[in-house]
């Protein structure tokens, strides 16, 4: 008697403990281990260079509010970030500073949505030694302008701006992201560059901003969206829902962004 109330009772546990498992394994919450460790997950996110520091910020707050959560960021030219998701580069999220390059993906980028929008700004050196104040100025013979490639969203509203003033650019060089652009002008190496308003902000006394009325031709809307074949889908949209959030947003915005 007390043999078979033994072993029903073994049972018993045996499948409360199971329930218990298979219920945290569909809210993806993991079942913790003897150890009482909650499972670790890595969520890889493809983020356009003009995002670098308001992502970073981005990540760790997510990570704090999800336990057991890293993120990992891949911040580049758009270009190059799609170039590398369609040649196979494991992404859960891409994060586009324009649609072009978003729709370059196809349907491998899973519903993408608008998330915020940038302008264009002229950058030169402390002091602005070469006295650019209107974007005709760039065209100046002698000054050494760097923008952005063509294919890089920089570049290409760059050259919209171009077109609405009616100039033409002779760069001294073309950079594959903003970050570089904004690199070559704060250390010395060129006169002026076209970056976004947002570059500008985060790069403080390093450099000044000259503002030019073109730029209202051509403003950058950045839309984001979950890789197709990424193995992290729930977390993904996870961070998504994050950075479309009054949260996200606020942070967004605190780093010069404008809604989408």
């Amino acid at each position: 008697m007390n043999t078979r109330v033994s072993t029903r009772t073994r049972k018993a546990r045996v499948w409360a403990v199971a329930a218990v498992c298979a219920a945290a394994v569909v809210s993806s919450s993991g079942c913790a281990s003897d150890s009482g460790e909650v499972e670790k997950r890595t969520l890889t996110v493809f983020a356009a260079a003009s995002l670098t520091e308001v992502f970073a910020e981005m990540g760790q707050q997510f990570e704090a509010e999800n336990e057991g959560v890293n993120v990992t960021f891949s911040f580049a030219g758009s270009s190059d970030l799609a170039a590398q998701i369609l040649a196979g580069a494991p992404a859960d999220v891409f994060a586009s500073a324009d649609t072009k390059n978003m729709d370059k993906l196809g349907p491998m980028a899973g519903n993408p949505v608008p998330f915020a929008s940038n302008t264009l700004s002229i950058v030169v050196p402390p002091g602005n030694p070469a006295g650019v104040t209107s974007f005709a100025d760039l065209a100046e013979p002698g000054l050494k302008l760097v923008v952005c490639a063509p294919e890089v969203p920089c570049g290409a509203a760059t050259q919209t701006a171009a077109q609405a003033a009616g100039v033409t650019l002779s760069p001294v060089s073309q950079e594959q992201s903003v970050t570089d652009v904004l690199g070559k002008v704060s250390s010395g190496e060129a006169d002026a560059g076209v970056v976004y308003v947002t570059d500008v902000k985060r790069a403080g006394a390093s450099v000044e901003g000259v503002t030019f009325a073109e730029s209202s031709a051509a403003v950058n809307t950045y839309p984001i969206a979950t890789v197709a074949d990424s193995k992290n889908g729930d977390l993904a949209q996870q961070f998504i829902d994050f950075v479309l959030s009054d949260a996200g947003q606020g942070l967004l915005a605190g780093a010069g962004f404008a809604g989408p």
